[in-house]
């Protein structure tokens, strides 16, 4: 069981000096991971279903990535999730990629369509349109990380006679992991993505999804260049060696606990007990 841990740069972890300790004690524990989430603005007042009060600090992932990569070695950086819909695919290419690159290949792409219709307004971006936004920016950014002569005709996107350098190191680009528990999230990540993540999910919830995984595997068939689907869970509540196991049971390849955000020493005991697990 590959095993991370999820808030780098939210909330006491958008304290830089606080993000770079918890980091690199997790990379120094055998962590594989750490994971970033992403909302551009926040609803004020809160809503439903805003997960966050307007005031909670939330870093821009690549940015707090690209600082994280500078300060570890080997650790992997995953983004839970960067929301592709609410944005210009050619810029997020490039800027996916020179992470890749200042990374030397350690990115995880983590995608989602978004649920925050306040967010997409205030973007400028329509809500209804974001299924089918993040279907085709997944495609038209593939074809700038992958294609000697990249071009793509979309119904948001085109372009030609352009090239995006320097391309990911990772070939064909980081994999993209889609987030989401909707029918359009399991259908997406079977279609396109090389991992699905499910998040705040228990044993059974989980079970159910990987479920629904495998039917809409049934329903599309995967391309063999995806490869096996991973699966990522962010379990509720402490991760045991009792939790992982029954997880690993299910099917789950990764799991990915929540940081405390109340102090930085939690945080940093939650990623020490972390690491003994990675030693059973």
């Amino acid at each position: 069981m590959k095993i991370g841990v999820f808030g780098i740069g939210s909330g006491i972890c958008a304290d830089p000096a606080i993000a770079r300790q918890v980091a690199q004690a997790a990379e120094r524990a055998g962590l594989e991971s750490v994971w970033t989430g992403e909302h551009v603005v926040l609803p004020d007042p809160q809503v439903e279903p805003s997960p966050a009060p307007p005031d909670f600090a939330m870093l821009h992932p690549s940015t707090a990535l690209a600082y994280l990569a500078a300060v570890t070695q080997r650790i992997r950086l995953g983004t839970g999730i960067v929301l592709i819909a609410q944005r210009n695919p050619v810029v997020l290419a490039k800027e996916m990629a020179s992470l890749d690159v200042l990374s030397g290949g350690r990115l995880i792409l983590g995608i989602g369509a978004g649920y925050l219709e306040p967010e997409f307004r205030a973007l400028g971006v329509p809500f209804a349109e974001r299924g089918a936004r993040t279907d085709e920016f997944v495609a038209a950014m593939r074809v700038l990380w992958r294609d000697d002569e990249p071009v793509f005709d979309g119904r948001f996107v085109g372009f030609a006679g352009i090239q995006s350098r320097p391309r990911p190191v990772q070939p064909g680009g980081p994999p993209i992991v889609v987030g989401g528990a909707s029918d359009a999230a399991i259908d997406r990540a079977v279609r396109v993505g090389q991992g699905w993540y499910g998040f705040a999910m228990d044993v059974n919830t989980a079970r159910q999804c990987i479920e629904r995984l495998g039917a809409a595997q049934a329903r599309w068939g995967r391309s063999d260049e995806l490869g096996a689907l991973e699966i990522s869970i962010t379990p509720r509540g402490r991760v045991t060696a009792d939790l992982v196991k029954k997880f690993a049971d299910i099917g789950v390849h990764r799991l990915i606990a929540l940081l405390p955000q109340d102090s930085e020493a939690r945080a940093l005991d939650t990623v020490a007990e972390l690491g003994e697990l990675t030693k059973r």
